[in-house]
């Protein structure tokens, strides 16, 4: 599956949901009935290309981003935070491999009670899920990603930042560090 196919499974997805910064688990819903109508050599393609769109998105500058934005991000909360920006679509999602700091056009500072961050594993799964839901064997769409998906790099790329360093998070990301670390 090439990049425009799977953006446009994503979009398809993302229309039928209200609010899709706030509900990133009924995109992900939505994406694994929409894939739910594939053949099972798509719901991979689309695999292999979320495992691509991961390597690529696995850099410093953005888990910074993801840091100040859910106030802290282990490596697991950035891999659903990049879950939550697959939610959002192929324009947020290169405005913000392009330049972090453009998240503050789309998150919201304000955070509600009992708020959890912006998380988007469902998107993560959304293919094992249909592909098992098709075939009933999501072993098999595993082993088919992973023979054509790159490896995550040990070390995400760019220049390394150190989170905790407020003066260098509002260097990077000003519009995001006065958002969240002057609140």
């Amino acid at each position: 599956m090439d990049r425009d196919a799977f953006w446009g499974l994503v979009e398809d997805a993302r229309a039928s949901v209200d609010d899709t910064v706030a509900d990133a688990d009924g995109v992900a819903d939505a994406l694994t009935k929409v894939l739910g109508t594939a053949e099972a050599e798509e719901i991979v393609g689309f695999g292999t290309e979320l495992a691509r769109l991961q390597v690529e998105s696995y850099r410093w500058d953005l888990w910074a981003a993801a840091y100040l934005i859910n106030s802290g991000a282990s490596e697991d909360g950035f891999d659903s935070f990049r879950g939550w920006l697959l939610a959002q679509g192929r324009e947020v999602w290169e405005a913000a491999l392009t330049d972090p700091d453009s998240l503050a056009d789309v998150v919201d500072e304000d955070r509600p009670e009992g708020f959890e961050g912006f998380d988007g594993e469902g998107m993560l799964h959304v293919g094992s899920h249909a592909y098992k839901n098709l075939t009933g064997d999501e072993a098999a769409y595993w082993k088919a990603v992973d023979r054509d998906a790159p490896d995550t790099p040990d070390l995400p790329a760019g220049k390394e930042i150190d989170f905790d360093d407020e003066d260098d998070l509002q260097t990077r990301l000003p519009r995001l560090a006065a958002l969240y670390l002057d609140a």
